[in-house]
């Protein structure tokens, strides 16, 4: 099965640096298979015999730890669900000069949609989308600072989740049908 690893908190400021390189063969020495990175901010796309998304995410969550001594959070989704996500998103959503949108991931532990409750957002600045696996967040990029969205770094519930844009989201959702092609 093909499945995407989102690292969190890998390269961003300078901190938890891990080359891309050296984490794919992180991933090959833990038995995945068809190993596949894309940008430096910790997406790798990958195959496994293994079913349990918990179970390869504590696999690579030791991984990391074993071959950086960094205690990396992982999330693991498959093909299913992030083609799930994708259905989700907005066709028109962009993150260029005139839009930000992103998709905020989220951990097992705050993944229902009473997330959107906790959630630092002003009503009627930008749309947010509750579906199964994460959240869809979009804003004009004159409003964004007036979105709340802000607040949302460096709470509790925001170490609960992984951001990736939409552009990022969509070229990985395209890296995984290739990789499941090619599985085939």
């Amino acid at each position: 099965m093909i499945y995407i690893a989102l690292l969190r908190g890998i390269n961003v400021g300078g901190n938890n640096k891990i080359q891309m390189t050296r984490l794919k063969e992180t991933f090959e020495k833990a038995d995945m298979g068809h190993v596949t990175t894309y940008i430096n901010s910790g997406n790798i796309i990958f195959s496994s015999q293994i079913q349990s998304n918990q179970e390869l995410s504590l696999i690579l969550e030791q991984a990391i730890l074993e071959d950086f001594g960094l205690p990396i959070r992982v999330i693991v989704r498959n093909m299913k669900e992030i083609q799930s996500i994708m259905e989700a998103l907005p066709n028109e959503w962009s993150n260029d000069t005139q839009m930000k949108s992103d998709v905020l991931f989220l951990w097992d532990e705050i993944n229902d949609i009473s997330v959107l409750d906790k959630l630092p957002l002003k009503p009627g600045i930008g749309q947010v989308i509750y579906t199964t696996g994460a959240v869809l967040f979009s804003v004009s990029k004159e409003q964004v600072t007036k979105s709340g969205l802000t607040k949302l770094v460096g709470t509790k519930l925001y170490q609960q989740m992984t951001v990736r844009n939409v552009n990022t989201t969509r070229q990985i959702y395209k890296l995984m049908q290739t990789a499941e092609q090619e599985e085939l």
